[in-house]
């Protein structure tokens, strides 16, 4: 199977004129968060300030749900279970791939191993264009991107293709999101790709579908 430019294939799985709406929400959700701890005094003790990152974490869910359901963003979502079933994560269906979001102190890392990253990492092999990793390049399931933004403060929003290997930092990672206007028009014209790039595209797309067939999962 022919490798395939790991941003051209982002970039068909998120149209470009749904990028700002990531940043959007985000912004809303931190926002929201500001606002809840100065009216919650229960959030202002000590042992809350340390754990604002959850608090983030669940109005960012909600921020992305709410654009889902609203039509802002075309996708599809579930909640996955962790590796242990003591949570929830919440995975974005694209039409050949999944987005999951994860909040990073630093946006040239990776974020932490967990099983289900680990996996997605692996599915990404596919996407790489080294002769080394010639006999990996077949599908093992949905490619796995990142939707990755600032900790304790709201300083990037990155969409980011993982490398398989997680001491790599992103095959891709796109600009940071918060420098896009806050509506990008959808007359804008389309990144410009050469004709190997779409076949490129085109043959992921279908050994991915072959995939779900025979595996009759999405994972």
């Amino acid at each position: 199977m022919n490798t395939v430019d790991p941003e051209t294939f982002l970039g068909d799985q998120i149209d470009r004129k749904f990028w700002s709406v990531f940043p959007t929400s985000i912004r809303s959700a931190y926002a929201a968060v500001d606002l809840l701890i100065e009216e919650q005094p229960i959030l202002q003790v000590v042992s809350a300030e340390q754990n604002r990152g959850r608090v983030i974490s669940w109005a960012t869910d909600l921020a992305l749900v709410r654009a889902i359901t609203t039509g802002a963003l075309p996708f599809e979502f579930e909640w996955r279970t962790w590796d242990k079933p003591t949570g929830r994560y919440l995975a974005i269906h694209l039409s050949h791939s999944v987005l999951s979001v994860s909040q990073v102190a630093d946006p040239n890392r990776q974020p932490r191993a967990v099983r289900f990253r680990e996996n997605g990492r692996l599915n990404n092999s596919m996407l790489f264009p080294f002769e080394e990793l010639e006999e990996e390049l077949r599908v093992k399931g949905l490619p796995h991107f990142l939707l990755i933004h600032g900790y304790q403060n709201l300083d990037f929003v990155h969409l980011a293709v993982p490398h398989p290997n997680h001491r790599t930092k992103f095959s891709y990672r796109s600009q940071n999101l918060l420098d896009l206007p806050h509506a990008v028009s959808s007359d804008l014209p389309p990144v410009e790709n050469t004709e190997a790039d779409l076949d490129g595209v085109i043959s992921l797309k279908e050994e991915i579908e072959k995939w779900i067939k025979d595996n009759g999962t999405n994972d």
